[in-house]
């Protein structure tokens, strides 16, 4: 099993969930951060002054899938998250050694 956490740009999040629908991922979990990469923020003028913005608004996702999956969401969130401009994101992998169902006490890959 894998999770899978990417960071995209929050007007990107309804292309990304519904990329992630199409390919049969049935649940994720989002998140409102803020934060910089290479960008390092940007500047804004508001009321005639500047001012400069360190950390910039993001969704953070994640979604834990079995490991056949995960290659086919990484590319669906890339595709979907995909502007060409600066800040697109990131996406992380990550080993996942187990997952339980809370309600019906299911395990790893049927837990999912």
């Amino acid at each position: 099993m894998k999770m899978i956490m990417a960071v995209v740009k929050p007007h990107r999040m309804d292309q990304v969930r519904d990329a992630l629908t199409a390919i049969g991922v049935h649940g994720l979990t989002a998140t409102e951060v803020k934060g910089y990469g290479r960008q390092g923020g940007h500047t804004e003028i508001y009321r005639g002054a500047e001012y400069q913005i360190n950390f910039v608004p993001k969704m953070k996702l994640e979604v834990a899938v079995s490991d056949d999956l995960a290659e086919r969401v990484v590319e669906a969130i890339r595709e979907a998250a995909n502007s060409g401009q600066i800040g697109d994101g990131k996406i992380f992998v990550y080993d996942l050694g187990s997952a339980l169902r809370i309600r019906t006490g299911e395990s790893d890959n049927e837990a999912l």
